[in-house]
């Protein structure tokens, strides 16, 4: 049994605990009111089998239940959870998302073991306080990025951590699924992508100045149908997923399956392999009508298998257009006289164009762009929305402009950077972003107007794999910063300063046991494992606090 002092994120309010409470037990029932079936679902198949317990269908109202229902009168994803002495447990949710967040919180009230996936305290009566818990978030996007072009991750693991990401009332998953080093989705009009562009031969080990290679190919994507399943297992947790399609810089990798994309005026693009190192890479798309009309043919692909429905963002598709070097295109006398063609005044007004294009193309599709803050340069896309990853400034100013942005600032909630300066940090990358330094990010930039600050749709943490090479890796960089992110995301906190970090460091020490439950490879607090070290593996480090801009 856990304290509702314990829970992460931290609710709103809590009355209560009381001493006497509510048991699960065999005899505990589950209803559900129509809309959320769902939370039904998945409170029988997950809490259900972590504990031991049938949860057999009930009937409403019905004493030593769980009750499920929607009420309208509650914020879309509020939920208020109360357990009733000689009642039970009754859930209600402003939508069926707020159910389902309430179920969360029920999980953990129940403790580490209801994080299980099979009994390991057979016949043991579960007892939770009687209390009320009223619940609801501050901001509407609370995403996670996961990199699976630079190393690829098995289906089982994304599915693995849409769980993760439910457990943390996260909501968004933004899917990075193409780059110079790998494209991980099938196109079946275009074969090659992934037949060329899903594997290299070798990869860079540590830093991209590190001596060191791993020999082996890697590689890997995504059937059509497992695309279907990761949206559809995210969509019964309520995350929306918003696929990125990196253009028109990050692209070596579709150019090695296509060479005519690329500018094969300036270079032989025809000797051009999948990606094998990091950086920022020279080789872009070429601005020709059979560029546009490719990608057009990807993101008709796309569209079908990420649908826009119900689910708040799912409308959202994901450019890029980060890091895209212009020498190619200054040098290229078709880009030039395509830019000349098009009146405009210089390389980055081309690359503006290229935005433009696709925001109207999927506008034209009831979809929505989005992209990071480089696509500022040249001019906004109208519409488009923006991913502030380089500071607060491109979010600034693309609020002010009166565009929808999340706030996801390198500098803060990168969570590849380095968590300690210690030398035992595995392959450090960036500045040190501690546990507390997550916990005291604070997403709004200060001076914003009531105006701006509707413009901020949320926030969201950012797992790029350059130098995570399994899961493993992956685990060790995000856990435990992405609980913290998790309240900065959901919770209703003070500013920066004023927030009680020795209140959340309490709280993580029965949180730590909800992870090791689900087998999730957290940094310990006292530093790595011996296993999670990875000894003489250059990494980047950066000295001294990040810069706040």
């Amino acid at each position: 049994m856990t304290s509702p002092t314990d829970l992460i994120p931290a609710p709103r309010a809590v009355e209560g605990p009381m001493r006497c409470g509510v048991v699960f037990d065999d005899d505990t029932a589950l209803w559900a009111g129509p809309g959320t079936e769902a939370t039904e679902r998945w409170l029988r198949s997950t809490l259900g089998a972590a504990l031991g317990l049938p949860l057999r269908p009930g009937s409403e109202g019905a004493r030593d239940s769980v009750q499920l229902l929607l009420d309208e009168t509650l914020e879309p994803e509020a939920y208020r959870l109360g357990v009733v002495a000689n009642r039970g447990v009754e859930i209600r949710g402003g939508s069926a998302a707020g159910v389902f967040w309430g179920a969360q919180t029920l999980r953990q009230l129940l403790g580490r073991h209801a994080f299980r996936r099979a009994p390991v305290r057979p016949g043991i009566r579960y007892g939770i306080p009687h209390q009320i818990i009223e619940d609801a978030p501050r901001f509407r996007w609370r995403g996670l990025m996961l990199d699976v072009a630079r190393h690829f991750m098995p289906k089982e693991g994304v599915l693995r951590y849409l769980d993760l990401m439910a457990a943390h009332k996260l909501n968004v998953f933004h899917f990075h699924l193409t780059d110079d080093q790998g494209w991980r989705i099938e196109i079946k009009r275009y074969p090659r992508l992934t037949e060329v562009g899903s594997w290299r031969s070798r990869t860079k080990f540590g830093h991209r100045a590190s001596p060191l290679w791993d020999e082996r190919p890697h590689g890997g994507f995504y059937t059509q149908d497992d695309i279907r399943e990761i949206v559809a297992y995210a969509a019964e947790r309520h995350i929306a997923v918003v696929p990125e399609i990196d253009v028109p810089g990050h692209s070596q990798a579709a150019i090695a399956a296509y060479p005519e994309l690329g500018n094969s005026d300036v270079i032989d693009t025809t000797r051009l392999s999948v990606w094998d190192t990091w950086g920022v890479n020279p080789n872009v798309l070429a601005p020709t009508d059979n560029t546009l009309r490719f990608y057009e043919g990807v993101f008709e692909e796309v569209l079908e298998l990420f649908p826009a429905d119900a689910a708040r963002f799912s409308a959202f598709v994901h450019i890029g257009g980060d890091e895209c070097p212009k020498d190619q295109w200054r040098q290229s006398p078709a880009a030039q006289a395509r830019r000349k063609e098009l009146g405009l005044a210089d390389e980055d007004a081309l690359q503006s164009w290229f935005v433009r294009h696709f925001d109207t193309w999927l506008s034209a599709r009831g979809r929505r762009l989005i992209g990071w803050d480089e696509i500022l340069e040249g001019g906004l896309a109208p519409g488009a929305a923006v991913s502030s990853w380089r500071g607060y400034a491109g979010g600034a100013a693309a609020a002010r402009a009166g565009h929808d942005v999340v706030m996801c600032p390198e500098q803060q909630v990168y969570l590849d950077h380095r968590q300690h300066g210690g030398p035992d940090e595995p392959v450090p990358i960036g500045y040190v972003r501690t546990l507390e330094d997550v916990y005291r990010f604070e997403p709004v930039p200060e001076g914003f107007t009531p105006q701006e600050t509707a413009h901020v749709l949320g926030t969201q943490a950012n797992l790029w794999t350059e130098v995570m090479e399994d899961h493993a890796r992956v685990d060790y960089q995000a856990f435990p910063r992405l609980a913290a992110f998790a309240e900065v995301a959901w919770s209703a906190l003070p500013a920066p300063g004023d927030r009680d970090f020795a209140d959340f460091e309490r709280r993580m020490e029965a949180h730590y046991g909800r992870l090791d439950a689900l087998g999730v490879g957290y940094r310990p607090p006292e530093g790595p494992r011996p296993w999670q070290r990875r000894p003489g593996v250059l990494g980047r480090p950066i000295d001294g606090p990040p810069p706040h801009r």
